[in-house]
């Protein structure tokens, strides 16, 4: 099955207002930043994003963030967006915080099919107590926060411990980046852009991949595929100036 899509606007065009998006990244490193681009020329809004992180204030996901398109974000760290900050405190963002590896196999978990986990992490603190602030009013004050969570006493090898119960993630659509591709949606990532896009892959119902580079099914190695085609409804094949357009979130350099 040829799953080759005309172009970036043609794979975003049926994501409607108010649908909940897996994007693929880990700060500016691995985004679809092009498919970005087109739900924001798209003018799709009032998007809930799960996301490791919110772009920065001029780039990817905080693109979107600066023309008000999405209403709620699923992160594990926003600390490079100006925007991102005001708008939470603010109280025009909702933003539920969510500790790094829960979130990852959250989403890995969505796209597997296993509906919650037991894990340790965020047990005694506010991740499992509740309480943490979703979404601060104009005055400040906290109008929505975080439920209590079930938790539970395991045996493990290191005698009775409490763990937290976290649900998995599925999102309506999933948004990934890939280095290579073909047109049976088989993905290879490449280096530290294998971050957050197998899980954003998997656990989207409809995923899009935009691709640097496509090759024809067969050519590339099945012991190298990250993300198999099943995972994979769109590609978008990136032109090689879409493809080399790449930000820096943070350059330091060595003084002479």
């Amino acid at each position: 099955m040829d799953k080759v899509s005309a172009g970036a606007a043609d794979a975003v065009a049926d994501i409607p207002d108010g649908a909940t998006l897996a994007v693929g990244g880990f700060g500016l490193c691995g985004i679809p930043s092009v498919l970005i681009e087109a739900l924001l020329a798209a003018g799709t809004t009032y998007l809930e994003v799960v996301s490791n992180n919110c772009g920065i204030d001029d780039w990817g996901l905080g693109r979107l963030l600066a023309a008000r398109r999405i209403r709620r974000m699923v992160s594990s760290y926003v600390g490079e967006n100006k925007e991102f900050a005001r708008q939470y405190l603010a109280g025009e963002l909702e933003v539920e915080l969510t500790p790094q590896g829960t979130l990852a196999e959250r989403m890995r978990a969505g796209g597997v099919g296993i509906p919650a986990f037991y894990t340790a992490t965020g047990v005694g603190t506010q991740v499992a107590g509740g309480g943490l602030p979703w979404r601060y009013g104009p005055d400040g004050s906290v109008v929505n926060a975080s439920p209590a969570k079930p938790t539970k006493i395991f045996a493990t090898r290191d005698g009775d411990r409490e763990f937290v119960l976290e649900e998995a993630i599925v999102a309506d659509f999933g948004l990934v980046r890939a280095w290579k591709g073909d047109r049976h949606g088989n993905l290879v990532y490449r280096d530290a852009a294998q971050n957050f896009n197998p899980l954003a892959a998997v656990c989207g119902r409809v995923t899009i991949a935009e691709v640097e580079e496509l090759v024809e099914p067969g050519e590339l190695d099945p012991n190298h595929v990250h993300t198999p085609g099943v995972f994979v409804q769109r590609v978008v094949v990136l032109t090689p100036e879409q493809a080399s357009d790449k930000r820096i979130e943070k350059r330091t350099v060595r003084t002479a």
